[in-house]
């Protein structure tokens, strides 16, 4: 029977996230952009029409939805 180990993979940070290091900055400065595109994002969409959403791909209600069309289970079969 073969022996496994487990080991956690999470570990004490060695440095604080936003530390005196020169990086800490533009660390920041990326996190907050990132976060002002997201909201620009969110508000673009919402601001679009139900068949606008279609256009670009996202369904009006923001659910995932399954079209089948008739007769394709035959189809299917028949590639069998």
């Amino acid at each position: 029977m073969a022996h496994t180990e487990t080991h956690a993979g999470i570990s004490a940070p060695e440095r604080q996230l936003f530390g005196s290091e020169p990086n800490s900055l533009a660390t920041i400065v990326a996190a907050l952009r990132a976060w002002r595109r997201a909201v620009v994002r969110r508000k673009a969409l919402a601001e679009l029409t139900p068949d606008q959403l279609r256009d670009i791909g996202q369904p009006g209600d923001n659910r995932p939805v399954l079209e089948i069309k008739a007769g394709l289970m035959t189809k299917l079969m028949s590639m069998r």
